[in-house]
């Protein structure tokens, strides 16, 4: 593999960020700097994380951010339970988000794993 944008969780991930965008464009404008500002950032931060880790070039650091990534991931999952229990989110559209996450979960703890039985920390 050539690039991290090659990996199917990265296209996945940001596949998620721009979900993410289009639903909360929809949220009252006065959570702007509330659950829109850290919806999008969590959101943005999963597939940045996974390149990030990608160009760091070693096994035990792309693990790290991978890591981090997961868990950017997890704060996403709350947010949306969150918005979705504040009105401000359907709840077909909440489900739709958590079954993307949980693919997206998977996909990176199995990457993890991959990476971690080649010799990664």
């Amino acid at each position: 593999m050539n690039s991290y944008k090659e990996l199917l969780v990265w296209q996945k991930a940001v596949d998620l960020v721009t979900q993410v965008y289009q639903l909360t464009g929809k949220f009252p404008k006065e959570e702007r700097y509330g659950l829109i500002s850290q919806l999008r950032r969590s959101a943005v931060s999963v597939p940045s994380n996974i390149a990030e880790g990608w160009g760091r070039g070693n096994t035990r650091e792309y693990i790290r951010f991978l890591t981090i990534a997961r868990g950017s991931l997890m704060e996403l999952e709350t947010q949306i339970i969150i918005s979705e229990k504040m009105g401000f989110l359907q709840y077909t559209s909440q489900q739709l988000l958590l079954t993307k996450i949980d693919e997206i979960g998977r996909m990176l703890n199995g990457l993890i794993t991959s990476l971690k039985s080649k010799g990664g920390k």
